[in-house]
């Protein structure tokens, strides 16, 4: 399977001239379609698990103790079911979709993070990463999905685990999640070193840098 280089995606994306020319609905952020379906977008192969004896995620970075869950110890944390829209950069959106996984705020109570951290830098399957503030984390809705629509994901969305942040454009909500990096400062992942925006905020309509 040939891949399109992620800098020439970006900039085909950017040419793209099918654009609303009006807000088709005020849950919908400006510049967005709707839509019933799920598009499938990634770079790269979907990753297929046989079981997850040896899955694992990793913490890390700027913590006091770097800490290795596995799919069981994720298991025991407390979950969420949110409903939520969620908007691609790319320009579909789809309203009330819903997600369970343990919600952000329950998970990092598990370890502590050291006060001069300012973002995470998520870690995927496939050297994928991306950017996010912690500040931005901190709300309900943000998850460690593994469910969608009462079901387990699906491997092109990202089973086993994949990050929610229905805040932003979706491409920060991660599939195929292994590790949150702590850091200090913000750096770019891999669409934001491609051309996407370091904050992918959609109201505000940040899809490149």
């Amino acid at each position: 399977m040939r891949f399109e280089n992620p800098f020439t995606r970006v900039e085909r994306l950017k040419r793209v001239k099918n654009i609303p020319s009006a807000q088709v609905d005020e849950r919908v952020p400006p510049g967005q379609f709707l839509t019933e379906r799920f598009p499938v977008l990634h770079y790269g192969a979907t990753p297929r698990y046989v079981d997850l004896e040896g899955w694992t995620l990793r913490v890390f970075g700027l913590v006091e103790t770097e800490k290795t869950w596995t799919w069981a110890d994720l298991m025991q944390l407390p979950r969420n079911t949110e409903t939520v829209d969620i908007h691609c950069v790319t320009r579909w959106s789809k309203l009330d979709t819903t997600w369970t996984g343990a919600p952000w705020r329950e998970f990092i109570t598990h370890f502590q993070i050291r006060p001069e951290a300012t973002h995470v830098m998520v870690h995927c399957e496939q050297g994928y990463t991306t950017n996010i503030a912690l500040d931005v984390l901190d709300d309900d809705d943000t998850m460690l999905a593994y469910a969608y629509e009462g079901k387990p994901l699906e491997p092109d969305h990202g089973y086993p685990l994949r990050l929610l942040v229905p805040k932003k454009y979706f491409w920060k909500s991660a599939k195929w999640v292994r590790g949150f990096e702590f850091i200090q400062g913000d750096r770019p992942g891999f669409w934001e070193r491609a051309g996407y925006h370091m904050q992918g905020d959609p109201w505000q309509e940040e899809r490149f840098g």
